[in-house]
């Protein structure tokens, strides 16, 4: 299993359903040195899919180490996103929301 994979798998077993009761929204993930990769969060469940979404919510454009850095809690996102270490697209608040979706 790659390495982002996994990571995501990961993501997914941290998933707080409580914090994503209402939401309906795509996260796309852009990694600059990986395969892409969505997690779909409806109905307060979260699925990782491959590839590209047809329809994003919001799309991250970032390198591994820089989501790894975040997921760990090594990194903090604003930080990351102020640095220019991330680019995003779409619904850039909901992007705020991933630490309280996926918490560390």
């Amino acid at each position: 299993m790659s390495d982002a994979k996994a990571l995501f798998k990961a993501m997914v077993n941290r998933f707080d359903s409580n914090e994503a009761k209402s939401m309906d929204a795509v996260f796309q993930f852009e990694l600059d040195d990986s395969n892409n990769y969505f997690l779909l969060v409806q109905n307060s469940t979260c699925e990782i899919g491959y590839g590209e979404h047809d329809d994003p919510t919001v799309t991250l454009n970032m390198d591994f180490n820089t989501l790894k850095r975040i997921v760990e809690g090594d990194l903090d996102g604003m930080f990351a996103f102020m640095q220019g270490k991330i680019r995003a697209d779409g619904d850039i608040m909901l992007a705020t929301k991933l630490t309280q979706i996926f918490p560390v």
